[in-house]
């Protein structure tokens, strides 16, 4: 668990960093072109969740927030330690470091700020924060769709 609290930590880091250079660098100047036709950094304050629901709702968004770090941590607690749940352990420790980084935006600054802009698409503006939350959601998915297997409910081993 404190590797996963670590990694977390780290993740929430580099998050923070890249939202600070964000502020310094790319707010004053609002918008660069990363990739043409493809990515730009573009500086956006979000004060709502994904796709900007629940706009203005900083108090529910902290709560939902600490609920859900809670129920992550509590989750990682009580899982079995073998290979299967090492992996979902894993996609939870990325979804905890999206919560935290955006956590601390909104105590901090009362807004995410976000950077990432797809431009070959319409997409909302994201960050890093969101990267790992959408990357350990679906790795979470696939884990347990495909890798965690149900123990057998009729307690007869299949027979």
């Amino acid at each position: 668990m404190l590797i996963s609290v670590i990694v977390a930590a780290v993740l929430a880091a580099v998050d923070q960093i890249t939202k600070h250079i964000a502020l310094t660098k790319l707010k004053p100047i609002g918008n660069t072109t990363f990739i043409k036709g493809f990515m730009d950094f573009t500086f956006v304050e979000n004060r709502g969740a994904a796709f900007g629901i629940l706009n203005g709702k900083i108090w529910l968004l902290l709560i939902l927030a600490a609920i859900i770090c809670a129920v992550i941590i509590y989750s990682m607690l009580k899982m079995p330690k073998t290979k299967e749940y090492r992996l979902l352990k894993a996609a939870l420790t990325l979804i905890l470091a999206g919560a935290v980084g955006n956590v601390i935006d909104r105590v901090i600054r009362g807004y995410v700020v976000d950077f990432f802009e797809f431009t070959f698409i319409s997409f909302p503006v994201f960050n890093m924060a969101d990267i790992y939350v959408v990357v350990g959601a679906i790795a979470m998915a696939l884990i347990m769709i495909f890798v965690i297997k149900d123990e057998d409910k009729t307690g007869n081993g299949g027979n």
